[in-house]
């Protein structure tokens, strides 16, 4: 059960990467936030895209409301 809990924890092996490669690429909002349209770009570097491919995934996530 806990492996099925923290499967997200497990798979964000760089924590900082994406930001810093969007940083990089001048694709952050003003927010701060990942622009959707360079998630959406494909790229030669493969650990950049695999990146891409679960901030896309994490994004579609429900979030839960808290009270």
């Amino acid at each position: 059960m806990t492996a099925k809990k923290n499967w997200i924890k497990s798979a964000i092996k760089r924590p900082g990467a994406l930001k810093a490669a969007a940083k990089r690429a001048g694709a952050l909002n003003k927010d701060g936030t990942i622009k959707v349209s360079w998630l959406n770009k494909k790229t030669p570097n493969k650990r950049l895209q695999k990146q891409k491919n679960l901030a896309k995934t994490l994004r579609k996530m429900k979030k839960t409301k808290t009270k």
